[in-house]
């Protein structure tokens, strides 16, 4: 039996007690794990609504970060999780790895040979699990039990110290009410839907999401068709002290001008031909929660007086009867127009634009966050695997840097659009084992020229182009390249400045930086 040393468990102890009070803690967890045991790919999930969410990973591709895995869909994570033992499989075991083909110094059609689970409770409670793969087979069969073991306690007392102490970060209110709020959430289900990316871009709209979401102001949700409107507004609701409540939303396009006034404020029976019965209106649905008012843009001036007053007061007037109620309702309305050119231009009113636009949330474009591009293909990828009925979907190396050199017009709708497209033609290839995502399954991608042409510091021009004749690697340098040309120049030649605005660490960009041949010239004033 291999045993862990007593002199590497406790530094093992002592790196990560003092990382628990900082935001870096799971990747501290990730590099004490790598320099205990010897392992090709390093992963920490968190249980979270029945999910395993990956928080932090090393050795395994980018896009696993963007991925959720419920362990009833992946029998060794089911295993891992249904005991409170380190969970080892043999080379020959026939149950798949999550993570075949996503070893990311390997070819993707290299698969695990060893595993090992470590489940991290807290009493009765699972907070999450570690996993170790190794591409040698019987890698772990010799590790001593009794020392994994002491390792696993020590990683799930730290790991709940530091869930515990973010938790009351983030509520800043007494203990009680800190444990009360997390069973809370630990009961609530969000559809599926989250945020997903790590981008300095992305880090500051959930920011600002948390901020917003703890009062009860009217939002405006600004942002480009297909980046994820309606999906703000969700966790503006979730995040809010209205969460307990219905969140309603009206899609102000779909909604015939003459029906208008009936939807948002109700009618009884008889106030119209058609009214058959008395009907709630969506601000009576809403009351006590928040309604979402999608598409505020195209709503018709006639409209907007009346809705004007019914925020304004938190009373509406339902048709066909002459008294007026009260409502408690919360309002986050979303466009893609720019409502200030929409007020000048008299097609909406300033006086509505003013109540609406109390706190504005800006939604930027994916071209905006290009990071979180695998991430987000990763997320739809492993969403097309369980619709699909898929053993594995991977995508392949290549096919992740063609969608990370492209612009994206349609934002994430059309990301995930062509993911689905694209596990579509990959299943029909390959419909069992691993499935892999190849470029020439990403379909309908329209590059303009002006759109993905940038100026380097000699002012030469590149231009990407997505022709069969493109050398892929070549077109990814020169736009990383600019990339990084752009951020330091912006960060006044500041590395570590650069390095966040890029959301990477700034050794990797200094190392990035030297292989694309990139390097900055000091110049001395006098």
């Amino acid at each position: 039996m291999s045993k862990i040393s007593q002199f590497s468990l406790v530094n093992f102890a002592l790196d990560l007690s003092a990382a628990v009070s900082m935001n870096c803690f799971y990747e501290s967890l990730i590099s004490a794990v790598c320099a205990t045991i010897k392992a090709d790919a390093v992963a920490l999930l968190i249980f979270r609504h029945e999910t395993l969410v990956p928080v932090a990973q090393r050795g395994l591709s980018d896009d696993v970060m963007g991925r959720r895995f419920i362990p009833e869909q992946h029998p060794r994570l089911k295993a891992i999780c249904s005991t409170r033992a380190v969970t080892r499989f043999s080379a020959d075991s026939p149950l798949p790895d999550p993570y075949d083909g996503m070893i990311a110094s390997h070819n993707h059609n290299m698969n695990v040979h060893s595993c090992m689970g470590i489940p991290l409770y807290k009493d009765e409670t699972l907070l999450g699990v570690l996993t170790l793969d190794s591409l040698e087979p019987n890698e772990y069969d010799a590790l001593d039990a009794a020392s994994v073991d002491t390792l696993s306690r020590l990683a799930a007392r730290l790991l709940y110290a530091a869930l515990y102490i973010r938790e009351l970060n983030k509520q800043k209110t007494h203990t009680q009410h800190v444990l009360r709020a997390m069973n809370e959430n630990s009961s609530e289900h969000h559809q599926g839907e989250e945020i997903i990316g790590n981008s300095v871009a992305t880090k500051k709209l959930k920011q600002t999401i948390r901020l917003a979401a703890s009062s009860d102001l009217t939002i405006l949700v600004q942002g480009e068709t297909g980046v994820g409107k309606e999906l703000v507004a969700r966790e503006l609701h979730y995040q809010s002290n209205r969460r307990n409540k219905t969140l309603v939303y009206v899609n102000c396009a779909a909604i015939p001008v003459h029906l208008i006034e009936s939807e948002l404020f109700g009618h009884v029976k008889g106030a119209f031909t058609s009214a058959a019965n008395d009907r709630d209106g969506k601000f009576l649905l809403a009351d006590g929660g928040t309604l979402f008012l999608d598409e505020i843009g195209e709503l018709p001036l006639e409209i907007q007086g009346t809705l004007l007053r019914a925020i304004q007061n938190q009373e509406i007037q339902v048709v066909g009867q002459d008294k007026s109620r009260k409502v408690d309702v919360r309002i986050i309305a979303a466009t893609n127009r720019e409502l200030g050119h929409e007020v000048q231009n008299k097609r909406f009113r300033a006086d509505l634009y003013h109540r609406l636009i109390v706190f504005p949330i800006y939604v930027p474009p994916l071209r905006d966050r290009q990071s979180d591009v695998p991430l987000l293909a990763g997320y739809f990828a492993e969403k097309m695997r369980r619709s699909l009925g898929l053993q594995k979907l991977i995508l392949a190396k290549e096919a992740i840097y063609k969608l990370t050199v492209y612009h994206w017009p349609g934002n994430v709708r059309e990301l995930e659009h062509v993911i689905s497209r694209a596990a579509l033609y990959a299943r029909e290839k390959n419909p069992t084992g691993n499935t892999i995502i190849e470029p020439s399954d990403i379909t309908g991608l329209t590059v303009s020229s002006d759109s993905l042409t940038s100026k380097d510091t000699d002012s030469s021009t590149v231009c990407f182009e997505t022709d069969s004749h493109t050398d892929l690697r070549e077109a990814t340098d020169k736009f990383q390249r600019q990339l990084i040309i752009k951020a330091l120049h912006h960060a006044e030649n500041n590395w570590s400045k650069a390095a966040r605005s890029l959301s990477i660490d700034r050794a990797n960009l200094v190392r990035l930086a030297k292989r694309l041949n990139i390097t900055l010239v000091k110049k001395i004033r006098t």
